[in-house]
């Protein structure tokens, strides 16, 4: 017991500890602020994967539109609903089953 209070009262160890707490709570990079960052950070490359996604996903879209004209006419029905004139168009939606 009297060793414990001899390292408490070291002033090295007084003056690590007191370094320790103040870098763990009160300085700006804090370990708080540390975990929203790494949060925010994470949050983020997400939103970048999926829009990488969606950006290659357009360029293939594009490419075949530039290309195939028979992708064109497929690519207006399905996406705008486009009809030749003597045509008719039914949209067919799926309900959610409900529990």
């Amino acid at each position: 017991m009297n060793r414990l209070l001899e390292i408490f009262r070291n002033k090295y160890f007084l003056s690590a500890a007191a370094f320790a707490v103040w870098m763990l709570f009160f300085d700006k990079n804090d370990m708080l602020s540390q975990y929203e960052y790494r949060t925010e950070v994470h949050k983020l490359q997400e939103e970048k994967d999926f829009y990488e996604k969606q950006t290659a996903q357009v360029k293939k879209d594009l490419n075949e539109l530039n290309t195939n004209l028979n992708t064109a006419e497929k690519f207006a029905r399905e996406k705008y609903f486009m009809k030749k004139d003597n045509e008719d168009v039914f949209v067919i939606i799926k309900a959610s089953p409900k529990d």
